[in-house]
């Protein structure tokens, strides 16, 4: 069971999420994955960049306390048992020291290493931890809080973006499932940190705490995963956008990795590679309306039904073209992506023009530039280098879209209807995706536009 940010919040829904806990952990074995509480991640990371542009020991103090008035505030809440409050508030004054000496730090040295961000923002999920824990004792259950490292999590030393190293299942299980099964306890694990074989804190990624609970599961061959969350499953569209979107009760791991890919935020996009060779299904619940069936994923794949199942949104998105003639396309194409890896540039699609002499990639707006600049070195007076700012890239996604004939067709008749200019194309070999890009400005009308089309509200 991982439990998100907003899950976790304060000390009534740490409570809540306990009780949750205590219920289904009477007749099953469960670990626990927390996030830190919402909020806590971004205020860490401003908070060390504040560090170096304004050195300010006063300013270091007056950050700490206001966490600590927060974390203890949640303690109060959730913990009963004073005995146990008053370890666990033991625990985090030590934690509470070692954030203050390395906020210090940087703002004596004015300097902040990806090191040393990813030991900064772990303090959120290594602080909520213990409290955690803590209200699961409370409550009768025994349990221990266990960093992403005790649990046997070890990474690369890939900061910001770390990867778990092989034979990291081995680690984990031997490290779980003593605890699990002589001593029947629930470990309450640090999601979204790992550490480096020779003890350095590392981070898997924004969202990684579903990678966490997803490697966990891989690791002791469970029977589920659950992913807690705010809302009651996976929707056709963001209801942010798409007031009229349904949930959807079942849906494949492939159908998954596309929205979770193409910015879809219920899942972590790397959370389900570890669950795919086991096939353990993942259940989407929501931890304020626990009754709800929520969504499946699994390894079922129904092309029957609904051709198009769902919709994602990716709206701060760049394109940066290559084009030019005569180039051999193997021999750019090899040293494009060797450039952008160099430059740590995350790819969302590619799209290449059938006579070779073009070839469109999209990135996130922030590694816009990255991107751009890597490339520029291309330029020879017959290719050239172009960058395209302002779009969003909708992806359609469905298993009954491979197959079926018409539904591109179907697609950009509708934008077309609605003056929507699409500035880029691309689909998946597998069939169940169209993913294209147009202006910004024109995102959300076009979501709107095609979930209408296909009838997803209905």
């Amino acid at each position: 069971m991982k439990f998100g940010g907003t899950s976790v919040k304060d000390g009534k829904s740490i409570l809540h999420c306990a009780n949750l806990v205590k219920k289904f952990a009477e007749n099953n074995e469960v670990v626990v994955v927390v996030s830190a509480m919402a909020g806590v991640t971004d205020a860490l990371l401003n908070a060390a960049s504040k560090c170096i542009s304004e050195s300010s020991a006063a300013y270091v103090k007056m950050f700490v306390a206001d966490m600590m008035k927060r974390h203890y505030e949640a303690v109060d809440h959730a913990v009963k048992n004073e005995d146990i409050k008053i370890k666990v508030i033991s625990t985090l004054e030590k934690l509470f020291d070692d954030l203050e000496k390395v906020l210090l730090g940087i703002s004596y040295l004015g300097e902040l290493t990806k090191r040393s961000e990813d030991y900064i923002v772990s303090f959120g999920e290594r602080l909520l931890a213990p409290i955690f824990s803590a209200t699961l004792i409370s409550l009768g259950l025994d349990s221990v809080a266990l960093t992403g490292g005790d649990a046997g999590i070890i990474t690369d030393k890939n900061y910001g973006r770390a990867k778990p190293i092989p034979g990291v299942y081995s680690i984990i299980k031997s490290r779980l499932d003593p605890l699990l099964r002589i001593k029947k306890t629930v470990p309450v694990v640090t999601g979204f940190i790992g550490v480096t074989e020779d003890g350095s804190i590392t981070t898997l990624g924004r969202g990684g705490s579903d990678y966490t609970a997803s490697i966990i599961a891989a690791a002791l061959d469970a029977d589920e995963v659950w992913l807690w969350k705010e809302v009651d499953g996976i929707m056709t569209a963001d209801p942010k956008f798409v007031p009229n979107s349904k949930l959807i009760p079942e849906i494949s791991y492939a159908e998954a990795m596309e929205l979770s890919h193409f910015g879809a935020k219920i899942l972590h996009p790397k959370a389900l590679e570890p669950l795919i060779a086991k096939k353990i299904p993942v259940r989407i619940k929501n931890t304020f309306n626990p009754d709800a069936l929520g969504t499946v994923i699994s390894d079922k794949v129904e092309g029957k039904g609904d051709v198009v199942k769902a919709l994602s949104i990716i709206e701060k998105s760049s394109i940066v073209n290559i084009s030019g003639a005569g180039f051999d396309f193997a021999e750019i194409m090899a040293d494009i992506f060797r450039r952008l890896a160099e430059n740590k540039v995350n790819v969302i699609m590619v799209a290449q023009s059938s006579s070779e002499l073009n070839l469109s990639i999209v990135v996130d707006a922030k590694d816009s530039e990255r991107a751009y600049n890597a490339l520029k070195g291309l330029e020879n007076g017959v290719t050239n280098v172009k960058k395209i700012e302002n779009v969003s890239i909708i992806s359609a996604v469905g298993a009954g879209m491979a197959g079926t004939p018409g539904v591109a067709g179907r697609i950009f008749s509708a934008l077309g209807k609605n003056g929507i200019n699409i500035v880029m194309i691309s689909q998946s070999c597998s069939e169940y995706n169209i993913s294209f890009a147009i202006d910004n400005k024109d995102g959300i009308k076009a979501l709107r536009v095609i979930h209408d089309e296909f009838n997803l509200g209905s």
